[in-house]
């Protein structure tokens, strides 16, 4: 049998939850169905940028971050994507290599590196972030306007509960 035989056979953790004997909490439940609602969205559109533009999702989330700050330290980078500056240095290294972003000494700090799109870097960013638009409106248009609204509202509800319950870090 060939893995795309296998492919009908092969669930995810909150449908094989789903006929689990009673007992289960609904928050278990509820929260295998927003992580296979998020996986979901995100391997298509990992598999999208590939095919469409040959990048991946860090590099399309890196030049996102730069987009929005227009210019960020490796640190600053690292901490807003929530990986290690190694990962980003080396993203880094190759959209430099291909003109997308720069380097610049930060003014009042020459030991401090600022990374910027470039503006060849802005324009490739341009095209794959209105595709990107465009892909999750496809994504989640089966969802009629008032209940997009509802799960936003919802989901803006989880997220504060999920803050509430957070453990403080350490000073």
């Amino acid at each position: 049998m060939s893995p795309d035989d296998l492919k009908p056979f092969v669930v995810d953790a909150e449908t094989a939850l789903a006929h689990a004997p009673p007992g289960h909490k609904d928050e278990l439940r509820l929260w295998l169905r927003l992580l296979t609602c998020s996986t979901l969205v995100e391997g298509e559109i990992r598999a999208r940028l590939r095919r469409d533009f040959d990048t991946t999702l860090p590099r399309f989330d890196l030049m996102a971050a730069l987009d929005r700050a227009g210019g960020m330290t490796l640190g600053e980078i690292s901490k807003r994507m929530m990986v290690s500056n190694g990962n980003v240095t080396g993203l880094a290294a190759r959209l430099e290599a291909e003109g997308l972003v720069e380097r610049r000494a930060r003014p009042g700090d020459r030991r401090a590196q600022l990374l910027r799109l470039t503006p060849k870097g802005r324009r490739e960013f341009a095209r794959q972030s209105a595709a990107h638009e465009a892909w999750i409106a496809e994504l989640l248009g089966g969802l009629e306007p008032e209940e997009r609204a509802t799960l936003f509202r919802l989901l803006g509800r989880a997220k504060l509960s999920v803050r509430a319950a957070l453990t403080p870090e350490d000073p």
